[in-house]
């Protein structure tokens, strides 16, 4: 009787590997750290992490929960896919309100009327009082040259502040978490992703997202070379016309600085086909906030941004 040949592991595709490898990251986070927490706005990217954080304590629950710094000038579908998604997994959401720090002084509006960059105080500031000691988001390697600079775990000193130089070797998926009374770390499992590959990842796994993800119809106004919506935030300014346009969003976050771009992409399979042809990153397309100056990013880092 001849024996069986041995079994061997089938080898992972691309999407596989960085699933793996975010699996990993997930379970480590889980293992070193005493409080960690995901940020979770209800965009594409933290709501990957959100499914590779059920994924990876399959079938026990997730266990840490969400915190999203809310600059009130959100996209209501978002908000609202937000607080479903929420409510469906069962999971635990902390909401700092920029408009809480705003009301007591804390934080003062920007002329400009942008929150975005007001996210940090609240940020940190929550993160000190429920004394967080990891912080998971969604940031990717590929979005903009300072996140470029990212380590996967990410230490930031005891007001927050990230230093590249402080930044630690990964060698062999080794992750050194340690870090000083008052000090945390932020945890990046989709640094190595292309939005390529998110998109992928959203077609192969079925993840739900906000519509304004799809081509939709929306009253826009041109601004610095963006198409900004109409909201809270104020807009449009004289002189500035408003059109209605088949539009989709490819990154989400305040609605003063978030540009939508033309778009008949009502599909997964169509956004794809889009995302491959572009030359530019969803952030160099259509965030005004990293804008500010050249380095705007890599100063908000600096300050304890995400």
């Amino acid at each position: 009787m001849t024996a069986a040949p041995p079994t061997t592991a089938t080898a992972l595709d691309a999407l596989g590997v960085l699933e793996s490898e975010a699996i990993h990251v997930f379970r480590e986070v889980a293992g070193e750290f005493d409080r960690p927490v995901i940020l979770f706005s209800g965009g594409k990217d933290s709501t990957l992490l959100v499914h590779l954080a059920v994924k990876a304590f399959a079938p026990a629950p997730v266990p840490f929960g969400l915190l999203h710094v809310d600059t009130g000038h959100n996209y209501p579908e978002v908000i609202d896919f937000r607080d479903e998604l929420v409510q469906r997994l069962g999971l635990r959401l902390e909401v700092a309100h920029v408009q809480e720090w705003i009301d007591d002084g804390r934080l003062v509006e920007r002329p400009d009327g942008t929150r975005n960059p007001l996210q940090t105080t609240p940020l940190l500031d929550t993160i000190a009082a429920h004394r967080f000691d990891a912080v998971v988001g969604g940031g990717r390697r590929d979005e903009e040259r300072s996140r470029a600079k990212e380590r996967i775990v990410s230490l930031r000193d005891a007001f927050g502040r990230w230093d590249p130089r402080r930044q630690r070797p990964e060698l062999w998926n080794l992750y050194n978490g340690r870090h000083a009374p008052g000090e945390h770390v932020r945890v990046f499992p989709l640094s190595n992703w292309t939005e390529l590959d998110v998109w992928r990842y959203i077609a192969r796994e079925g993840v739900e997202l906000p519509p304004i993800y799809y081509a939709h119809r929306r009253e826009v106004f041109r601004r610095d070379g963006m198409w900004l919506a109409e909201g809270p935030w104020g807009g449009p300014r004289t002189g500035e016309e408003v059109a209605t346009l088949s539009v989709r969003y490819r990154t989400v976050g305040d609605g003063s600085c978030t540009g939508a771009v033309e778009s008949t992409a009502s599909t997964v399979a169509e956004v794809i086909e889009e995302v491959a042809a572009s030359r530019l990153t969803e952030r160099g397309a259509t965030r005004a906030d990293d804008r500010l100056t050249e380095a705007a990013m890599e100063d908000r880092k600096r300050e304890g941004y995400f």
